[in-house]
């Protein structure tokens, strides 16, 4: 028997690579999926910490899809060498913090490395021509193939009749008349190919999990980098950004605020990294400080958490603050009122 021609596929979790393996699949080729983690997309966390959300489903996408496609899935941390992409993005980004069309070249750049290493054939993606503003466009899609180093192996099997033939067609590998030619923005059509194949309770046709994508928490990373005075982050920075109410009364110091038991609970695992405070005469948050603090700042921090306690209107709120190392002291406040936050305060 002819071996099978084995291609990887990009699978993010969401309806479209999940399909465009699937064409492939129904082909006849083998299929491994591949998952690069850059720490931006940390799906069912927020779910699962979150009152709000928590009826909603707590899984990984990814694994979910090589699940129903019967695929062997394949996790990479990228977290490192996806800073760049982040920080100096060549094409620039887009709505918000999002290097779309970076980041689409730095992932199908690492899928030709893997699929070289492994001696695979060709790669696949979910893209659809006018699907996104600034990776998905016609004339994106072969800046995405030239600048990866993929090439006419690269293969999008959901818009592939509206791309010049790519290397698995011309050799037979894929039947050309078999692939589709997705266009735009609608997913209806995405959605009677997944009823086709029977999958259901799939992700969000149009949802994504990237945080960069999200305005709220491109604003938290800019203001970031603008006190710090550089471009940097880590792991830790990228989940507190996502959890609780951020404020920053000071240019030195920001607090972040827990705003239910579940965020409290998760803000309590980063408490030998900053200093932090709760009330102890009234129910209210865990606050996390970050950035150097002097006593007047912790005051005024100490005030902030009593206004978010339950003791906003009591004449006096005692808070407990804590040390880093451990060492702890109680200071009886005035909780500050209303009208002593300025909304520039919140970021």
């Amino acid at each position: 028997m002819p071996q099978k021609p084995k291609a990887v596929a990009l699978i993010s979790g969401g309806l479209d690579s999940l399909l465009a393996a699937r064409v492939a699949l129904d082909q006849g080729v083998h299929v491994e999926g591949i998952n690069f983690y850059t720490g931006f997309c940390v799906e069912g966390h927020t779910h699962a910490i979150r009152k709000q959300d928590r009826a909603r489903p707590k899984r990984n996408n990814a694994l979910w899809s090589a699940e129903q496609l019967g695929i062997k899935l394949h996790i990479v941390d990228i977290i490192e060498e996806y800073k760049d992409v982040v920080i100096n993005p060549k094409h620039g980004y887009g709505a918000n913090l999002n290097p779309c069309l970076d980041c689409k070249i730095f992932m199908v750049d690492k899928a030709r490395e893997w699929i070289e290493e492994k001696g695979f054939d060709f790669i696949i993606t979910g893209e659809v021509i006018g699907q996104r503003p600034m990776s998905q466009r016609k004339d994106t899609m072969p800046v995405i193939a030239r600048d990866s180093g993929a090439g006419d192996r690269l293969v999008r099997p959901l818009c592939a009749r509206n791309l010049p033939a790519t290397l698995p067609e011309t050799l037979g590998w894929l039947d050309r008349d078999k692939l589709y030619g997705f266009n735009g923005r609608s997913r209806k059509p995405q959605m009677a190919l997944a009823e086709k194949f029977g999958f259901e309770d799939y992700a969000q046709p149009a949802g994504g999990c990237c945080f960069l994508t999200d305005k709220q928490y491109s604003v938290k990373l800019s203001d970031l980098w603008a006190t710090r005075g550089t471009r940097e982050y880590d792991l830790d920075d990228i989940m507190l950004l996502k959890v609780g109410r951020h404020l920053r009364p000071r240019p030195n110091f920001k607090v972040i605020v827990g705003r239910e038991e579940g965020e409290n609970r998760f803000l309590e695992g980063y408490r030998k990294r900053f200093v932090h405070m709760i009330p102890t005469s009234h129910t209210g948050p865990l606050v996390l400080l970050d950035g150097e603090v002097s006593a007047d700042d912790i005051e005024l921090a100490a005030r902030l958490t009593a206004r978010f306690s339950q003791g906003r209107d009591a004449e006096q709120v005692t808070i407990e603050v804590k040390q880093p190392g451990g060492d702890a002291r109680s200071l009886d406040v005035v909780p500050l009122t209303a009208d002593e936050i300025p909304a520039g305060w919140y970021i």
